[in-house]
């Protein structure tokens, strides 16, 4: 229960404006006062968070000092999967519970990652563009064949991470009639039989997909060495965590030919410089860049709004769901 029965809960909520504003954020249960920001600037978190018992945040960083100097702070509620905003281990020394927002994106991330795939498998985008600029006038017949078009049927799917969201885009795949391979991370020993070695699914795969975590085992787990070994030239798409690639050596494999696209949701930096790396390639017809929205549709940001809610009303009935360990 509570440490604070008879008080109201100071919750604050440190970036309201990564929610969409038609999405419905119910009150709370229980006696509290809601302390809400559009946004939070490093410097403005220790602040914000110091008289706070609940702190609910999805992309302001909450470290080990600004917990340090939050007395009351008891929870920390993740509006996410991914908890790497959160210095979890400083979060436990002090007795502060972290908890995140688990499998609401089953469905949008999966049809986001195969609406990449479809447009890139089939041109979509570059059709478009030449359309617009007047390109079938200027064929002067019912069609043109300026890009490559590809079915999916009979292609091989290669999907690294086996979690919820991997499997849902590996049974869209089959439905496609897809050959679909699972690997685990680079690196990974004593997969089983049901997987296929990280080496062997970039050398095969007609279509890469990554639905790993980000953690140091994972980062920049495809840079120069692995695109050299994609001899099928795949395509490649990341819906999940900037950082997975080498966002350098992927803008060298994309220019040298070494993969036929790619399709990316995550950057390392988001927003990312006008000069980054992905931002250089957008003049590239095989290659899209959609700004972090995979999880976003409505259906599934309301799912996400409904289980922070769950979490934080959970954890005061002292009944805590979804922690996350140090």
């Amino acid at each position: 229960m509570s440490n604070h029965p008879q008080n109201p809960a100071r919750i604050v909520l440190l970036d309201r404006q990564t929610l969409p504003d038609d999405i419905t954020i119910r009150a709370f249960s229980f006696s509290h006062e809601l302390v809400q920001f559009d946004h939070t600037k490093p410097e403005e978190v220790a602040d914000r968070i110091r008289n706070a018992d609940i702190v609910i945040t999805n992309k302001v960083k909450v470290r080990g000092s600004a917990i340090a100097g939050a007395p009351e702070l008891r929870l920390i509620a993740v509006a996410a999967t991914g908890t790497d905003v959160v210095e979890v281990s400083a979060a436990a020394e002090r007795g502060v519970a972290v908890c995140n927002i688990r499998n609401y994106a089953v469905n949008t991330v999966p049809e986001h990652t195969f609406a990449l795939i479809l447009a890139l498998r089939r041109s979509l985008i570059a059709y478009h563009a030449s359309v617009r600029a007047g390109r079938w006038q200027d064929a002067g017949q019912f069609c043109y064949f300026d890009y490559p078009i590809r079915d999916l049927a009979g292609a091989t799917l290669g999907v690294i991470g086996d979690g919820v969201l991997g499997r849902s885009v590996a049974d869209l795949g089959r439905a496609f009639g897809m050959k679909v391979l699972f690997s685990d991370y680079k690196g990974s020993k004593g997969m089983g039989p049901l997987y296929t070695p990280f080496e062997e699914v970039l050398r095969v795969s007609d279509i890469i997909t990554l639905h790993s975590p980000l953690m140091t085992s994972t980062r920049n787990m495809i840079s120069t060495a692995e695109f050299a070994l994609m001899a099928k030239r795949p395509l490649l798409i990341n819906t999940a965590r900037g950082g997975l690639v080498d966002e350098l050596a992927l803008e060298q494999a994309l220019r040298d030919g070494l993969i036929s696209g790619a399709g990316f949701d995550v950057v390392t930096a988001e927003p990312p410089e006008k000069d980054h790396a992905l931002m250089r390639l957008l003049d590239l017809p095989n290659f899209i860049l959609t700004p972090h929205v995979a999880w976003a549709s409505r259906e599934a940001v309301q799912s996400l709004v409904d289980q922070l809610i769950d979490n934080v009303e959970a954890f005061e009935r002292g009944q805590p769901a979804n922690l996350v360990a140090a």
